[in-house]
């Protein structure tokens, strides 16, 4: 089963006074780009957290966000008593070297920016479990998000695979039309050059044998129907298999590459550019494949 690299998965729930949630998504990428964001206070988490969502996502260019809503009640500001104390001090000190009264000093020392701190988050292992479990849970939905899109994937190679093998059946009947418009177009050529009744006719046939065998594109017909089944193989097993497709899918590139450069045939080419199109659209969703 296909997976696609494209995925999102969210994940929402209340740890505590806090209502966290959790979004994992995947763009298409060579290689893994895992980007984490997360609150200062669960850094120490980061490097596990890579590491276990890497080894689900494996590819792509990739994003997980933890953010969380704080209750009201749950401010930590308060007062930074040192520097406080110390701006009292300060104002004094002026007060008394420019002669004016102190009056309430204190009421003006923690208007100060620094007057006020956010009081330092202690890492809860307890809360953490809670969020690990909504981590889960958004990438068990994000998994689920890239199998169903790989499904529309797969679903979509097989049409398209299916038309290439139809429109490849298609070439037989033009293919000996071909070969009889050969023979008739050397047999009139010699007949223009030499005298018919002296027209060897085993010479004739060497004739006609030497440019169908140039012409000849079974193997090339061969090979195709082989990387057409092998493409086929490569969907219904293993996982991580969107390289191995895309070099199949160039493999049968070149197949079909020949078979129109050996065409020499306008109603064989246009097959040949049919059964082009379907591919480059094949080639095309590859990139999104796992």
């Amino acid at each position: 089963m296909l997976r696609s690299m494209t995925g999102y998965g969210k994940a929402e729930g209340a740890v505590g006074s806090r209502k966290y949630t959790v979004e994992v998504r995947s763009l298409n990428g060579k290689n893994l780009d895992l980007q984490v964001r997360m609150p200062s206070v669960l850094k120490q988490k980061e490097m596990d957290l890579r590491t276990e969502l890497g080894a689900r996502i494996v590819r792509g260019k990739s994003d997980i966000a933890i953010h969380f809503e704080a209750d009201a009640a749950e401010a930590r500001n308060e007062l930074n008593a040192p520097v406080i104390r110390k701006h009292v001090k300060d104002l004094e000190a002026l007060a008394q070297e420019t002669g004016q009264p102190t009056g309430n000093l204190l009421s003006t020392a923690v208007r100060f920016p620094d007057a006020m701190q956010t009081s330092k988050e202690a890492f809860d292992e307890e809360a953490w479990a809670g969020i690990h479990a909504l981590v889960l849970e958004a990438a068990d939905n994000f998994d689920a998000f890239r199998n169903t899109e790989g499904a529309s994937l797969e679903a979509d190679f097989k049409g398209r695979l299916d038309e290439i093998e139809r429109l490849e059946s298609g070439l037989n009947p033009l293919l000996e039309a071909r070969i009889k418009r050969v023979r008739d177009r050397i047999r009139t050529n010699l007949e223009e050059t030499i005298d018919r009744a002296s027209l060897d006719e085993g010479r004739f046939e060497q004739e006609v044998l030497y440019y169908i065998e140039k012409m000849d594109v079974s193997e090339e017909r061969t090979r195709l129907t082989a990387h057409i089944a092998y493409f086929r193989e490569i969907m219904e097993t293993g996982n991580g298999q969107g390289k191995k497709l895309g070099f199949v899918a160039q493999e049968m590139g070149r197949e079909i590459n020949t078979l129109g450069s050996k065409a020499n045939d306008a109603d064989l080419q246009r097959i040949v550019v049919q059964m082009k199109d379907e591919l480059e659209k094949i080639k095309e969703q590859v990139l999104n494949v796992l």
